[in-house]
């Protein structure tokens, strides 16, 4: 039987006949058009829902506010592994030297996908103790609104009298010692935190308490002013204490707490009667010279708390979809926070449970995809971020894959709560390249762009010359290291936003030229 064709079909037959000449002797226009649907898919298949979930489970009760170091440190860590294998990423082996944590299937030589080091993790007991008032009337301050001890703080057991040293900073080449006309020695000195207008030069809070000690004083209060700089105004600071590492060897620390700036502000009207709103005056008078304000008070301070250190394990966990190049990059984010300092639990929700789960779901959305992108992407969950990026500066004294093959690192941190926008942080790549992804992603109309950010786990990989991208929910995020940091303040559509820019990003850089 013969079959007459339409006469449409040599025409159809030819392009057919064309088209898969063009593609076989072009395989990577199949090939761009195979990644294109893997992206699209990808950015469909992101769940707010499943972000959440993840957020709930790592801020419960249960993980204990994962601090570094800790046996909820390394559940939280096998924890993230887990969902690594389940979103189809690979586990690397990594040799941890004589210290190794074999990972579920009992291996002693080598844990997959957990990379190790042993620091020393402080607790403070449960029952810390400030009081203040005068010499012979000390009244007892409310723990977590009216101060924290810092965490890292040596025992205390303490009374002295207040000295108010400014912002604490003494620096002769630029005419500034704010000990200068006040005896320190054997008291309790009090200091702002930051630095005022006119000066210039970086100073961090262990330079204050080296000063502090210098000066021989026996311990230190630290507040937030009621003037605001901009970075604490954009941040949304309220003057209550917050969580905080001092970060200073045991043997060059003082006992230390922060403490709210309504508290100061009682302390320095009870010495001085006649102006109530004394803090705000001094620190105008400090934003404008050099001169000295500090004074030593009326008030007299009692600090009692018992601080244990022992050895523990920091666990960053590491989770691959290989690439079919030499090269990487890298998506990371730290899920360490305080844990349950003096008997106070940090959840750490929105820091940085969120940006935790960010790299989850965006693992999900490419680890089954089928398709392998240009260059390998690593997913790092650090632990050490909040005690000065040690998980960070960990991987990149030891890296998988060397630093110099490393294209680009994209970091996420507080990424539930804020505006709705995207504050997107460049260093050593072009910013266009950062905005273009938000077009592909739908979210140019979102992105402020910005150069280098001066914290976070991208910092050693900038120092060590490794172009990095950090991606911060914009906005007030207004329970930053605070024990009221709880799932229940993330909003899901922040989530959904970061989750699609950084799948856009990752994705980009995956796979450009």
């Amino acid at each position: 039987m013969t079959r007459i064709l339409p006469p449409t079909y040599p025409w159809i037959f030819r392009i057919a006949v064309c088209a898969t000449a063009v593609l076989l002797l072009r395989p990577e226009l199949a090939q761009t058009q195979s990644a294109d649907v893997v992206f699209h898919t990808a950015l469909n298949v992101l769940s707010a829902e499943r972000m959440l979930a993840d957020i709930r489970t790592l801020s419960a009760p249960s993980f204990n506010g994962r601090q570094t170091g800790t046996e909820d440190d390394l559940l939280s860590a096998q924890w993230i592994a887990q969902e690594f294998l389940s979103a189809g990423l690979r586990l690397p082996s990594i040799r941890n030297g004589s210290l190794t944590l074999p990972f579920a299937q009992g291996r002693h030589d080598t844990s997959l996908g957990i990379m190790t080091t042993i620091i020393p993790t402080v607790a403070i007991s449960p029952d810390p103790t400030l009081r203040i008032g005068s010499a012979d009337h000390l009244t007892t301050q409310n723990l977590g609104t009216d101060y924290l001890p810092i965490f890292d703080t040596p025992s205390a057991d303490i009374q002295a009298q207040i000295v108010f040293v400014g912002y604490g900073i003494v620096d002769p080449t630029q005419g500034i010692d704010e000990y200068a006309g006040v005896d320190a020695n054997n008291s309790i000195v009090l200091f702002l935190r930051g630095k005022p207008d006119h000066y210039q030069r970086p100073v961090s809070h262990a330079n204050k308490v080296r000063f502090a000690r210098d000066h021989g004083a026996l311990a230190y209060l630290t507040t937030t002013g009621p003037i605001l700089n901009a970075y604490e105004a954009r941040r949304g600071a309220t003057g209550r204490p917050s969580a905080f590492y001092g970060q200073l060897p045991p043997d060059q620390a003082i006992p230390g707490a922060w403490i709210s700036t309504a508290l100061v502000e009682g302390i320095l009207a009870e010495s001085n009667q006649t102006t109530p709103d004394r803090l705000r005056i001094l620190q105008e008078q400090l934003n404008k010279t050099p001169s000295t304000q500090s004074v030593r008070t009326n008030q007299f301070a009692s600090l009692r708390w018992k601080t244990t250190t022992q050895e523990g394990i920091l666990t960053n966990v590491l989770g691959q979809i290989p690439g079919t190049g030499p090269d990487s990059i890298i998506i990371g984010a730290h899920r360490d926070h305080f844990g349950r300092p003096a008997g106070l639990l940090f959840p750490g929700a929105d820091d940085n449970a969120s940006g935790t789960a960010v790299i989850l779901e965006v693992a999900r959305a490419l680890g089954k995809a089928g398709l392998r992108p240009q260059r390998t992407i690593l997913f790092l969950s650090f632990s050490g971020e909040e005690q000065g990026l040690l998980g960070s500066r960990l991987y990149a004294s030891r890296p998988i894959v060397p630093l110099s093959l490393t294209k680009a690192m994209i970091n996420i941190d507080h990424a539930g709560v804020g505006n709705g926008r995207l504050t997107v942080g460049v260093t050593g790549l072009d910013k266009s390249v950062a905005s273009e992804v938000g077009q592909t992603a739908g979210l140019s109309d979102k992105l402020d762009l910005f150069g280098f950010f001066p914290g976070g786990d991208h910092v050693p990989f900038k120092e060590a010359g490794v172009p990095t991208i950090t991606v911060v929910s914009s906005g007030v995020h207004p329970h930053f290291h605070q024990p009221t940091d709880t799932a229940d303040t993330i909003d899901p559509e922040i989530l959904k936003t970061v989750a699609r820019y950084v799948l856009a990003l990752t994705w980009q850089l995956a796979n450009e030229p």
